[in-house]
Formats: structure tokens, C-alpha cells, sequence
């Protein structure tokens, strides 16, 4: 057969990803923060882009696109991004009274003394209006000292000698956040060619300053500064915090031995440890807890139904100037590069916009459907949270697995049960001990909880003793399940529970 070259014309579909839509892609799994942090780049590169700045979210001309979604709405929805035309901003009204010859008007009659001037300073401040309302106080309130700051306001009283104030500079900048001392003292010793003796020496100077456990290098040295500060360090307590180890493990019989002393005296020496700062230096912690807010608010309905709503305040209000960009566009010849950049920039905005909406419904349809799914979980709470997967999901709403993991990463939904990650109404299957419905595994674990803590001192129940009373209660779980459960949720064994629990009991008996 001869060789021969041949041309052949063929038709097929393949799946491309664009730049633009890796791009939706992101904006599906960006959380509230990152989302905002985006769409602030896009506006500074994009000149038809701006941001809505009314008081409630949308701008002076802009209508209000926010609805409340329910159970049972027959899936109409507004937009929630429209591509809205910004109105010109910066042109003051005619009416205004713009004339300065009534600013300062002679007046003959006595002046208050320097209060245009005050009022002047206290409207220039930030946060200060007409009428003093919405002033931010956070301005004149001091900030918040860190663990050095309080740390070198007292070496100068404790040190005299501007060498060994030297010492304790360097050995402040070893601290970690809890207040331990990270770096060696041979070290130290070496890198300022001192002898180690003057460092310790200042070390222990150091560890009596405030707050108590300071410069520590384990936990066991921060609590006996602590208990020495309180004269409480006796042999006995020495020995209970050199085996700590005993201690978690809750061998009080062995700890006894070792101290020396009777279960009383035991408890009490533990209740002395209790009250101590494992932590000394998280006090004078600066950075700011950020509070997690809610991408999705159920609400009971009054017909009994769920109504489920978008938080208004995670959403970021999109628009596109197309006034501006008719103007420009009149101006600027076709065949220009700026004519081109201008298109670019729509073109960009318009997608922008529409990738918004279209995040914003996806993650209604996932959450409404959730809701749906976890109806008695809403009603009568965690021991009827279903088992759920996102396969159940993704064929509920029509949608691919991949695009419902991206929607419930870092989301949160806020319900009349509490505040909850959209992951966490996603648990397995743990089989019916009857053969009826299955049970999720976090409605298990808190069926554990409760039957640990509802337990009687004399009444320990094992991990054998749990597995019995699941079953009888239609839950079918091995044994080696229960122990896996029970230390994922850092709960002792039954025998270390037995232990503390008669001890406490003789404690409040005693």
C-alpha cells in the first residue's frame, strides 16, 4: 500500500478552560474578605468599575436588588448584580448656596470665645459630623500594649547595670507569644560574649517581673514561677509539676506515691494548678479576633417554612459607568488604542458583574437545598442531623460535586441552631443497627458526649457499654469506632474517668 499524505475535516466539542472562567471558578471558593479584596483590584485597573457607596449597600440611583428566598419560591429570582449605570457624581445643586459674602458677616456683638475654632477641630477629626453623631472613640483610645512594651517599662527598675539591661534587651527578643524563651542561654552567652552565669543570673531577674511565668522554658518552669510568686512552690508541688506526663494522663494513684501526699492534699495542690497561666504572655496579645460573618440567614418563616436570604453585608455592590463610558467612547476615535483599552475594561466589568450574580445564585440554590435536606436538624437539633454528602447535593440542584465543594469552602450559615460551616452539615453514614435510616457521624459523637457526661461516678460506662446502648438506641458501631470518636473529641478512657470522677466526688463529699 502506498504512503500518501491526506487531509480530513473533523468536528468535536472539548471543554476549554478559559482565563475567565478559572476566574469564576476562584471568585465560587473566595471567601467574604478575599472577594472584597478582589473586586478593590479590579476597580483600581478598571475605570467603568466602581463600588456602591450607600449607606444600605447600593448607590443614590441604583435600585435595591436584595430579596428573601424561601422553600417554597418557584425559583424566580431578581438579579442580585445588575449592571446598573452609575449616576455623574461631584456636580453640587444650583440651589445650594454657594456664595462666600454671608460666610463672615460683620457682627459687632461680642464672639464666643474660639468656638468656631473648636467645632472646626472636632469636625476635622475622624469620625466627627454636624452633629457629633456616629464619632468613632476608637480614635482617642490608646493602643493596646504588647508583652515587650510591659516588659521594658520594668527593666529599667529591676536592672541597674546598662550591661545586664543589654542582656535582658536580647533576651525579650527571643520571647514567643505565650511569653517562653525560645533561644538557650549558651547561646546567648556566646552571640554577646558574656559568661553564661551573668546570663542566667539575669534570666532569673527577668522571670520575677511581671506578668508571673515570664521567660520560662517549658510549661513546668512557668508554673512553678507562678507558684513561687504566690510562695506555694513545696517540695510536693516541685515533684507534681517535674511529672506533668502523670497529670494528663490522670494516674492520681501514682502521683500520691510520688508526692507523697494523701488525695486530699492532692486535690488541692491541683486545684492551686488550675488557677495558674499556662500562657502568660497571650494576655497582651494585639492581634485583633475577627468575627465570622454569616454568608447565608435562615430564618423560621411564620407558615412554618424556612426563609433563606444572601447577608447583604457580604455582598459587595458591583457597577458599571456606562455614562462614562458613552462619553469617552464619543470622544475617542475607533481605530485608537484607547478605544480598545475602553472596550477591554467594558467587556471586563460586564463579566465581573455577571461571574458576581452568578456566585451569588449558586450559592442560594446550595444553601436552600441544604436547608431543605437538614430540615430536623434546624427543628429539634444535632441528634437529627441527616447524613449528607456532596453527590446528594450536586444531583439535587444540577450541579457538578466539584462546584458545591468550592460553594461550602469557608462559608458560613447562620440559623436559629447557631453559626455553622456549610461543611459541617456534610457528615457520614453510620449504618442502622434496625435497618431504617441511617445516622450521621456528628449526631453520634454528640450522642457520646452526652452519655459521658450523664455518667455516674460509680457508673462509668466503657467503650463496650457505649457500643451496647447505640445499639439499643438503633446505632450500629463498632467498638474501635466509639474509641476513635471518643479521642477525637479529647475524652479520657474509662478507667482515667473513673479516677478523676471518684476523686472530685470525694472531694465535694469531704
Amino acid at each position: 500500500m502506498a504512503l500518501a499524505a491526506s487531509l480530513f475535516l473533523r468536528q468535536n466539542q472539548s471543554l476549554v478552560m478559559t482565563p475567565q472562567l478559572m476566574q469564576s471558578i476562584q471568585l465560587l471558593q473566595m471567601t467574604h474578605v478575599e472577594l472584597t479584596q478582589f473586586i478593590e483590584q479590579e476597580v483600581e485597573k478598571n475605570p467603568l468599575l466602581e463600588i456602591s457607596a450607600g449607606e444600605d449597600g447600593r448607590g443614590a440611583d441604583e435600585p435595591f436588588t436584595g430579596e428573601t428566598y424561601s422553600e417554597s419560591d418557584d425559583g424566580a429570582q431578581p438579579d442580585l448584580y445588575e449592571t446598573a449605570t452609575a449616576g455623574s457624581a461631584g456636580s453640587a445643586p444650583e440651589t445650594l448656596d454657594g456664595g462666600l459674602d454671608n460666610v463672615f458677616p460683620d457682627d459687632a456683638g461680642p464672639r464666643a470665645a474660639d468656638a468656631p475654632e473648636l467645632l472646626g477641630q472636632w469636625k476635622s477629626m475622624p469620625g466627627g459630623g454636624e452633629d457629633g453623631e456616629g464619632y468613632d472613640l476608637d480614635a482617642f483610645v490608646a493602643s493596646r500594649k504588647t508583652l515587650r512594651d510591659v516588659l521594658n517599662e520594668q527593666i529599667p527598675f529591676a536592672l541597674a547595670d546598662p550591661v545586664d539591661r543589654l542582656i535582658a534587651q536580647h533576651l525579650v527578643d527571643q520571647l514567643d507569644e505565650a511569653g517562653y524563651l525560645q533561644g538557650s542561654t549558651a547561646e546567648t552567652a556566646l552571640k554577646l560574649g558574656k559568661p553564661a552565669a551573668d546570663i542566667e543570673r539575669v534570666l532569673a531577674r527577668l522571670q520575677e517581673l511581671d506578668p508571673p511565668g515570664v521567660f520560662a522554658r517549658t510549661l513546668s518552669e512557668c508554673l512553678a514561677i507562678q507558684l513561687r510568686a504566690l510562695d506555694r512552690l513545696d517540695p510536693a508541688m516541685a515533684v507534681l509539676l517535674d511529672n506533668l506526663e502523670l497529670l494528663a494522663r490522670r494516674d492520681f494513684a501514682t502521683l500520691k506515691k510520688l508526692c507523697g501526699v494523701g488525695e486530699e492534699d492532692l486535690l488541692d495542690m491541683l486545684a492551686e494548678i488550675r488557677k495558674l497561666d499556662p500562657k502568660p504572655g497571650t494576655r497582651y496579645e494585639t492581634s485583633a479576633s475577627e468575627a465570622v460573618v454569616p454568608d447565608i440567614i435562615v430564618r423560621a418563616a411564620p407558615d412554618g417554612t424556612w426563609h433563606v436570604e444572601l447577608n447583604a453585608d457580604t455582598l459587595p455592590r458591583v457597577l458599571v459607568n456606562r455614562d462614562y463610558y458613552a462619553a469617552v467612547s464619543r470622544r475617542t476615535s475607533r481605530d485608537s488604542a484607547d478605544y480598545t483599552f475602553l472596550n477591554d475594561c467594558l467587556q471586563t466589568a460586564n463579566w465581573l458583574t455577571r461571574s458576581l450574580d452568578q456566585r451569588a445564585r449558586t450559592i442560594m440554590k446550595v444553601a436552600m437545598e441544604i436547608v431543605r435536606q437538614q430540615d430536623a436538624f434546624l427543628l429539634h437539633g444535632v441528634d437529627h442531623l441527616r447524613p449528607l454528602n456532596l453527590k446528594t447535593i450536586a444531583e439535587a440542584i444540577k450541579m457538578h460535586e466539584s462546584t458545591v465543594s468550592r460553594v461550602t469552602s469557608n462559608k458560613y450559615m447562620l440559623t436559629p441552631r447557631g453559626l455553622f460551616e456549610l461543611k459541617y452539615f456534610f457528615t457520614v453514614s453510620i449504618g442502622s443497627a434496625e435497618g431504617g435510616d441511617s445516622h450521621s457521624a456528628e449526631s453520634v459523637r454528640h450522642r457520646i458526649r452526652t452519655m459521658i457526661a450523664q455518667e455516674a461516678p460509680e457508673a462509668v460506662l466503657s467503650d463496650d457499654d457505649i457500643v451496647d446502648a447505640l445499639r439499643k438506641g438503633g446505632v450500629d458501631l463498632a467498638r474501635r469506632t466509639v474509641a476513635k470518636y471518643r479521642e477525637a473529641m479529647n475524652i479520657p478512657s474509662s478507667v482515667q474517668r473513673r479516677r478523676e470522677k471518684r476523686a472530685l466526688a470525694k472531694a465535694a463529699g469531704g
